[in-house]
C-alpha cells in the first residue's frame, strides 16, 4: 500500500494505491453503495467505503477510483483546503 498527498488547484488530494487483485468492473459502480460486499453471507457489512465516501462528501470533497484487475487499485480523495 503506498499513500500520498499533494496540493493540486485548492484542493489536497490524498491517494491511496494498493498491488491487489483489483476490483472487477461488474462490481465497480457498487462499492461506494451501503452494505454492498463481495463477501459471502455474515462474513462482512459492505459499509467502509459507503461512510468514507458519505464522510468526504459531507466536507465539500470527492473520492475517485482506478483500478485494473490483477494490478491493483488507486484511490483519489479530494477535499478543500
Amino acid at each position: 500500500v503506498i499513500v500520498s498527498t499533494k496540493r493540486l488547484d485548492g484542493k489536497v488530494v490524498i491517494t491511496v494505491r494498493d498491488n491487489g487483485n483489483g476490483i472487477p468492473s461488474k462490481v465497480l459502480d457498487k462499492i461506494f453503495q451501503p452494505f454492498f460486499t463481495t463477501k459471502p453471507a455474515g462474513q462482512g457489512t459492505g459499509l467502509g467505503l459507503s461512510l468514507a465516501y458519505d464522510i468526504i462528501r459531507a466536507h465539500g470533497g470527492d473520492i475517485k477510483v482506478e483500478t485494473k484487475e490483477g494490478e491493483g487499485s488507486e484511490f483519489r480523495i479530494y477535499l478543500p483546503t
